[in-house]
């Protein structure tokens, strides 16, 4: 009989649970667990949004800001070469708790970025999650194995998936607090986020934030993924990209469990015509360029809201959504030059407004003591370009028409005049 929990190595998730049986039993057994999660959230929800206007912005560090997921293991050369060509200074990975013996060659890598932060996003199976004598084993071998290498490791992922493991929110509760329990027992110094919701269903957050586990968060992560909805600024409930940031936020801010520290660690739009590599299905899926602009706005969004300390490109190299194809040699998708082109503007950037009219956005910014505003819009419209503009498209190209076209794909234009003493 094959095992309900498969792994996808083409969109690298599980597979779904073809096993009705066994998903009907999954739901059965959880039945406490769900009515706490709806109790929790029927409390917790609507006190958060009466709370939002009332949490402040923070400063956030543009310089670790933007991370990128990679594979270790997927071509590993051109994967460090891109990287420090790219001058990125966070990056997320992952490690599977089913494939450990793979730990040894993760360390090696590590060592390779030794300059970069990272995340370290620890993915569950059923297994660990039902053993947690197991996990502990486990748990104690990836941090003594990678002590001092390792800024943030994320405890789990996808939590409100039965594909990924957990049962319910209860489960998760379980399997974070043995994390928690072994970092207060062995390793203080390490810093441990949770919760893995992916997104917006802050149902199952709410349950993560508010209960009587004995542990604590040193920030929350989210697969905050709004790609179902199509562009960023579409609403979901009323809710657009941003509010959903701020709803998230003030839950957090508001929890006795955890510092007001939020990363998203995962977001992505799926590429057409890149079955079975896409992560959904073909309904979801959009051309290059829309996904080089929607991932784009999706991070000015972030940026703006300054209540998200990082987010994570996911990912580097992965055909079915990621800034490169590798799977007949090696491509570089659209987008990877807006990638990199945003790092190279913003990631010492110092957020100033984002202002935003009749479905028309410019955020403003310094660079290097000048002024940047990134332009676009949900209608197709034109600006003049004045004298003291120096104007770049998505990717970096300078453009040099004296009417400038504003659309969907953001402008950059950074405003030279200088000011008088």
């Amino acid at each position: 009989m094959k095992k309900p929990h498969i792994w996808d190595n083409y969109s690298d998730q599980p597979e779904v649970i073809k096993d009705k049986n066994y998903k009907r039993d999954m739901r059965k057994n959880s039945m406490l667990s769900f009515s706490k999660t709806v109790l929790t959230s029927l409390v917790i929800i609507p006190y958060s949004l009466v709370m939002t206007p009332l949490v402040r912005r923070k400063e956030v560090d543009s310089s670790q800001f933007f991370c990128l997921g990679i594979d270790y293991e997927r071509e590993p050369q051109l994967t460090l070469d891109i990287v420090n060509e790219l001058k990125i200074k966070r990056v997320l990975l992952r490690i599977k708790l089913w494939e450990l013996d793979s730990l040894t060659k993760l360390k090696d890598f590590i060592k390779k970025i030794k300059d970069k932060k990272v995340t370290l996003k620890i993915l569950q199976d059923r297994e660990n999650i039902t053993d947690l004598k197991l996990l502990k084993k486990n748990l104690d071998n990836i941090f003594s194995t990678l002590d001092g290498l390792i800024d943030i490791y994320e405890i789990g992922s996808t939590i409100n998936r039965a594909k990924w493991g957990f049962a319910n929110v209860d489960e998760y509760n379980h399997f974070y607090k043995v994390a928690y329990d072994l970092k207060i027992e062995k390793y203080n110094d390490i810093t441990l986020i949770g919760s893995g919701v992916i997104d917006f269903e802050y149902h199952f957050t709410a349950h993560t934030l508010f209960n009587f586990f004995k542990y604590k968060y040193d920030g929350i992560s989210s697969l905050l993924y709004v790609d179902r909805r199509g562009a960023p600024e579409n609403l979901q409930l009323g809710f657009s990209l941003s509010d959903k940031i701020a709803l998230l936020s003030t839950m957090v801010w508001l929890s006795p469990k955890s510092k007001q520290v939020l990363h998203i660690t995962e977001t992505n739009w799926p590429l057409k015509n890149t079955a079975p590599y896409a992560p959904t299905s073909e309904l979801e899926c959009v051309d290059e360029q829309t996904y080089a602009n929607f991932m784009l706005r999706y991070h000015l969004f972030a940026f703006a809201s300054q209540q998200v300390d990082s987010v994570s490109w996911h990912q580097l190299i992965a055909p079915g959504y990621g800034l490169i194809d590798n799977r007949d040699g090696i491509k570089y998708y659209t987008a990877f030059q807006t990638y990199k082109f945003m790092i190279e503007n913003l990631q010492n950037a110092q957020f100033l407004r984002l202002d935003i009219k009749r479905g028309y956005y410019i955020l403003q910014c310094l660079v290097d003591e000048k002024l940047l505003q990134i332009h676009w819009s949900l209608k197709d419209t034109t600006l003049k370009k004045e004298k003291d503009f120096q104007v770049f498209s998505r990717d970096g190209k300078i453009i040099a028409d004296e009417i400038l076209s504003i659309g969907s794909s953001p402008i950059y234009i950074y405003i030279t005049t200088k000011t008088e003493n």
